[in-house]
């Protein structure tokens, strides 16, 4: 298991969840891996546990850091 780092600042939505899907696809993260994302986006948070819930992964937290900023990690 690893972790996988995804900063996705500066990109709007659906980029940040794109990149996280593009990430999947291209098995750069693998299963049991967990995937760090920090993204300003202003949907970020619904876009994540959207994207969560059509993959079937785990959210582990999300956490507002402050500025507009938001970081999450999802288990692979």
């Amino acid at each position: 298991m690893a972790k996988v780092d995804l900063d996705a600042r500066g990109l709007k939505c659906p980029l940040p969840a794109l990149k996280m899907n593009s990430m999947l696809l291209k098995n750069e993260v693998k299963a049991g891996d967990v995937l760090e994302v920090l993204a300003d986006c202003p949907t970020f948070e619904k876009d994540v546990k959207d994207w969560c819930s059509r993959t079937k992964k785990v959210l582990v937290f999300m956490r507002d850091e402050g500025n507009g900023l938001r970081r999450c990690q999802v288990q692979i």
